[in-house]
This record gives C-alpha cells, sequence and structure tokens, in this order.
C-alpha cells in the first residue's frame, strides 16, 4: 500500500491509499473555496447521559446531486470535486460538513472506489483489503489526536438510510467520548467479567454462537459471522475474528487476508435477501438492500470506571438492514425510539437460514 497526503483548497487533508508503489499523486485543488466554518457542540442530556452533537452547518450539505455532479466522484472533464486526481483507489479527507471537529472529535469520508455505479459488494478482494488498510490507519492516526477517545469506522447504503451520496463511501468519526452503545458492552462484559469467575463475555458470546450453529451464516479460519440471538434488526449478522483483539491495528496477517473474502460474501448475500422479480441488485423490481456496516473498536486509553481494559473488548463487525421484507421497511416507531425496546418482526434462526440459502454458489 502507498499512501499519499495532501491538501484541498480550503486546507483539509484528503489522503490517498493506492495498491501500487509506482503511482505519483500530485493533482492540485483548483476550486476557489473559502475556509470550513464549523459550529460543532457536545452537549450531554442531563437525565440519559448521552451525548449529543449539535452541529447546525450540516443543514447546508451536499443533498443528492446528480450523478455528473457528485463531489465524490474524480475530477474530470473540466469538473472539479473533492478528489483532483482523475482517478484513485481509496480517497479519504476530512468532512467538509462534520458531525464533529475541532476539539469536539474528527469528521472523515472515505471514498471505496472511483466508480460511481459500484458499490463495496462490487469490489475485489484486493480492492477491499485496501479498504481495510485505510480503516486500519486511519484508526492509527486519530488514536494520536489529544480530542479523540474512540474511532468508528461504518457505511451507510440506501437513500432509506438517509444517504444522501450515491457514491459508493463509507465514514470514520473520531468521538471525543466514549460512545453510548459502547459503554454499555463495557458494563456488560464488566458485569460478566464479575459474576463468571473473569471469564470474558465476547469470548463466551462468540463460542455460544458457535456451538449452537442454528444462526452461525458464515465461518472461516480466522472469522464468524451469525445472526446475534437477540438481534435488533430483521436481518443483522455480527462479524468477529477468532482471536479476539481490541481494534483493528491488532488483526493479524492472516485475519487481514481472511477478511475481504468473508465481508464481501456477507454484502452480497445481503444484495440477494430479497431477491425476486428484478432481483435486489436494483433491476425492475427490489432496489439495493439498504444497509450500516459497523466496525465496532475499544475506545483509547484507561477504560476508567468499566471495570475492564481495552485488551478485553472484542473487535467486531455489525452488518444490518432496516428492510424487513420485499417492499417494506423496519421503522423505529414508538417502542423503539420512544423506549428503546426493539420489536425483531423476523426470528433471528429464521434470518440466518435466509442468509444461508443464498451464498455464492
Amino acid at each position: 500500500m502507498k499512501k499519499t497526503s495532501t491538501r484541498l483548497a480550503d486546507g483539509r487533508e484528503l489522503l490517498y491509499y493506492d495498491g501500487r508503489d509506482d503511482v505519483v499523486r500530485d493533482a492540485v485543488d483548483r476550486r476557489p473555496l473559502g475556509p470550513v466554518a464549523t459550529a460543532s457542540e457536545i452537549r450531554t442530556d442531563p437525565l440519559l447521559g448521552d451525548a449529543v452533537a449539535v452541529s447546525s452547518h450540516r443543514q447546508e450539505r451536499t443533498y443528492h446531486p446528480p450523478a455528473d455532479e457528485c463531489p465524490l466522484c474524480p475530477s474530470r472533464d473540466g469538473r472539479l470535486s473533492e478528489i483532483p486526481d482523475s482517478e484513485y483507489d481509496v480517497a479519504v479527507f476530512e468532512n467538509r460538513f462534520p458531525s464533529l471537529a475541532g476539539d469536539s472529535g474528527r469528521c472523515e469520508v472515505v471514498c471505496f472506489t472511483s466508480d460511481h455505479d459500484a458499490s463495496f459488494a462490487d469490489l475485489t478482494p484486493e480492492q477491499a483489503a485496501l479498504v481495510l488498510e485505510a480503516w486500519t490507519d486511519r484508526t492509527a492516526e486519530l488514536a494520536e489526536l489529544p480530542a479523540v477517545k474512540q474511532v468508528f469506522c461504518f457505511e451507510n447504503r440506501g437513500a432509506e438510510i438517509g444517504v444522501t451520496l450515491g457514491h459508493p463511501h463509507g465514514q470514520i468519526y473520531g468521538y471525543p467520548f466514549v460512545t453510548p452503545r459502547t459503554a454499555l458492552m463495557l458494563r456488560s462484559a464488566d458485569a460478566f467479567q464479575e459474576s463468571s469467575g473473569g471469564r470474558n463475555l465476547f469470548d463466551e458470546t462468540v463460542a455460544r454462537e458457535v456451538a449452537d450453529g442454528s444462526r452461525v451464516v458464515l465461518e472461516g479460519e480466522h472469522w464468524v459471522a451469525f445472526v446475534p440471538y437477540a438481534a435488533h434488526w430483521p436481518y443483522e449478522v455480527h462479524l468477529y475474528p477468532k482471536q479476539r483483539v481490541p481494534d483493528l491495528r491488532f488483526l493479524g496477517d492472516e485475519a487481514r487476508t481472511e477478511f475481504p473474502q468473508m465481508y464481501l460474501e456477507l454484502l452480497r448475500r445481503f444484495d440477494r435477501i430479497f431477491d425476486g422479480p428484478g432481483g435486489g441488485k436494483g433491476g425492475a423490481g427490489e432496489p439495493p438492500t439498504p444497509y450500516i456496516s459497523a466496525i465496532h473498536q475499544a475506545p483509547f486509553g484507561e477504560l476508567e470506571g468499566y471495570g475492564i481494559n481495552r485488551d478485553e473488548f472484542a473487535l467486531h463487525l455489525e452488518l444490518f438492514t432496516i428492510r424487513r421484507t420485499s417492499g417494506k421497511l423496519k421503522f423505529l416507531a414508538g417502542s423503539e425510539s420512544g423506549m428503546n425496546v426493539f420489536v425483531n418482526d423476523v426470528p433471528p434462526e429464521t434470518a440466518a437460514e435466509r442468509l444461508r440459502e443464498v451464498a455464492s454458489k
């Protein structure tokens, strides 16, 4: 992998990640951009303890532009974009409309490919491996920033999810605090360790799913994917390395090599879950499956107040869709939004069976 760092016209950092060492990245951003003005503020809910990012400047962000005006495509044919070069493998840059900025953290955009009409599932294993290297490098770099306590790499796909740019891309958030969801995991892991005589909750969860087998979707030598016993979403898969590590930086070479095949297969199965007239890739029938893919990593530093060390946290990826059946979405209504109690319409065992049925031939 070759990494090239440069700056956009308004001073934001842009990074190219290339699969070849002989690539030269010297294109200059020629857009007449003024300085980025952000108004990010972190407020804490006094009743729930949750942190809320108030970012009014995001009201002005780009919203569903036509394909020929996509800001994530390369700069070509006289049209200038966020990527000055005429092509790229993987590009990462500071978000122009960040949810978090300055002392409130950092937000980056990850462009998986220069092909506007592709998706992550269309990548080759080599391209997916390069994205993994970019995620890992950004985790390592952001871990050094004083304002960042936790790094979250994720992808939102589909207008149903709220995606406003159709180009295949994800984001990386560097939070200045431990996120509420991670805090819940840490507290559960601490309580389990205390009650079980020192056993690890993440290890026990993976071992239990593998032993049961009914919810296992895909298993390799170094990774295992399963629908969790108490899945929140109609189709939800958790992907764990079999050797527990706290974050992407600590994955071994063999796990890194196997990850692209495992992850790409899961994404392709998600595209086939709702196959019918027109198929799941957006033909005449069902549009592509909307999903969220979230990589959970341990916070940095000492985990004061949680009772466990960061090495006892388990890196894992959670992939889920808000579509519950063909043509129908799972909405977070009264119970979910009002009380955070999910009601799942699809039994996890049924979801796992369906995901096994649509395996690649």
